[in-house]
């Protein structure tokens, strides 16, 4: 694209010459983010994980309808598979029909350049995955990889002999046998195809690095080599230090426990990863869920960063048999084990940027109104007579108690560490409307059961105790005018 560096340098004399805000680890408490120095939380959905393909004005209503949920952070992989046929590649297709590597598709950089700048605007951030493995496999049946660009068969650039690339991959991309990942110094030197790689990588970054919203992960789901996703790590922070720019980036490791070796690669290494992304904790469920990703966190308190959650996975009838209530709990057992950014994945995988999402966004945007969230510490521990699942604590300061109940109970909540009385509010999450403030007298231990005429609810003490509800949906109930508000 001939004008990327003409566009880059007019943005960096712009961003150079006034007062521009910066994503990064929260200086006060890192295992949060922060924009212009002050802590920000993000909580995000949206109907596809490439929005960057869509038309203008498509992509303008989704980012509109996030913002007014409260949203202010999605997903976008670098994909160009031809899923639902509007898609196109980052190079340019020849007379013959072949693609030239060596020259741009501009509508491609320009599609993300109004990605990001229409982001920006609305205060919404973009974490961008550069890799996405689903582009070069046929897996399925599906012809992703026959077609693409890189396909030796499809470009004028080389061939299968010079490229060691074949012209079908039907593995699943978790398999890790396609030689297009293995192509870096360090693993099969592939400097045929290494350096359009490099070419890609390289222009991403001319286009996104102007813009202050934007974090970078280095794979979707990755089972790969830690060679690879290190090589790109260290050439995205070196492309960035040349222009003086600081960015932050991680890996997504397709592994679910969190615990595992392929993990550490990740938390292990500070240095050079400024946040994780733990996603993949969202196949896991109840207990397991929420004890998994406190486990990690705990391990890294020496060195403590924002843990993402950037596919929170669950929707009924998806092909992994969760529900929507799945993606609902786990939604709010990460918000309340500390994590930084939350978003709902993408139909038929997740919810998406539906009415269900979006409640749950403003609720938590209600909650954050009356404590900060960062301020909350994972104590499940002072709960008694709890099942799994049952119900979930974080506590603020010793004096302000969140509890999460996914789906009603009864347990006692230990508050002796705090000085009552209490007050306790039900608040239906779905309209808004609070019960009578019930005043609970000074003591050691409060016994907790959701009302049975409320659901859903949403429970909080208005004061010092919070407690949180969530049910089935009740249609039948107005927006409260906090919603309205929005």
């Amino acid at each position: 694209m001939q004008s990327s560096s003409l566009v880059f340098s007019v943005l960096m004399l712009f961003f150079q010459s006034t007062a521009v805000p910066v994503l990064e680890p929260w200086g006060k408490d890192a295992w949060y983010w922060s924009y212009g120095n002050k802590p920000v939380l993000l909580l995000g959905a949206s109907d596809d994980d490439n929005l960057f393909q869509w038309n203008e004005e498509s992509l303008l209503c989704q980012l509109d309808k996030l913002a007014a949920a409260g949203g202010n952070v999605i997903r976008n992989t670098m994909s160009d598979r031809k899923d639902k046929g509007f898609e196109i590649y980052p190079f340019k297709m020849l007379s013959n029909g072949k693609y030239d590597l060596n020259i741009w598709n501009d509508e491609y950089w320009l599609r993300l350049e109004r990605l990001l700048r229409e982001t920006v605007r609305r205060r919404i951030f973009v974490q961008i995955e550069i890799w996405d493995r689903f582009d070069y496999s046929d897996l399925d049946d599906t012809n992703r990889w026959q077609i693409h660009p890189y396909n030796p068969e499809n470009n004028v650039n080389y061939t299968v002999d010079q490229s060691g690339l074949n012209t079908h991959y039907r593995d699943h991309p978790g398999a890790n046998t396609q030689p297009f990942f293995f192509t870096t110094p360090e693993q099969r030197n592939n400097d045929c195809v290494l350096f359009y790689q490099q070419k890609f990588v390289s222009q991403l970054m001319e286009v996104s690095l102007p813009f202050s919203n934007v974090l970078y992960c280095m794979n979707n789901e990755s089972s790969g080599e830690v060679e690879w996703s290190n090589y790109w790590a260290l050439f995205v922070k070196s492309h960035a230090d040349r222009k003086q720019r600081k960015v932050y980036l991680t890996e997504m490791w397709d592994e679910w426990d969190l615990t595992a070796a392929q993990h550490r690669q990740t938390f292990d290494h500070p240095d050079l990863f400024g946040f994780v992304d733990v996603s993949q904790n969202n196949h896991n469920s109840g207990d397991e869920h929420w004890d998994n990703f406190l486990h990690v966190r705990t391990r890294r308190a020496i060195h403590p960063r924002p843990m993402n959650t950037t596919k929170t996975y669950g929707a009924s009838g998806n092909k992994f048999g969760h529900t929507d209530q799945d993606a609902i709990e786990r939604f709010w057992r990460h918000l309340l084990a500390g994590a930084a950014s939350i978003r709902f994945h993408r139909p038929p995988s997740g919810l998406g940027l539906s009415d269900r999402a979006i409640r749950c966004i403003r609720a938590a945007r209600t909650l954050e109104t009356i404590v900060p969230l960062w301020e909350l510490k994972a104590a499940t521990e002072l709960l008694s007579d709890r099942d799994s699942n049952e119900a979930y604590l974080a506590v603020s300061r010793g004096s302000t108690y969140v509890v999460y109940f996914p789906a009603g109970g009864r347990v006692r909540l230990d508050v002796s560490g705090s000085k009552g009385p209490f007050t306790l509010n039900w608040i239906n999450i779905e309209t808004g409307r609070s019960s009578d403030p019930e005043r609970v007298v000074d003591c050691d231990e409060i016994t907790l059961s959701p009302p049975v005429e409320w659901v859903p609810v949403l429970m909080l003490h208005t004061l010092r105790c919070f407690l949180y509800q969530m049910k089935q949906i009740t249609s039948q109930d107005k927006p409260s005018m906090w919603m309205e508000e929005w």
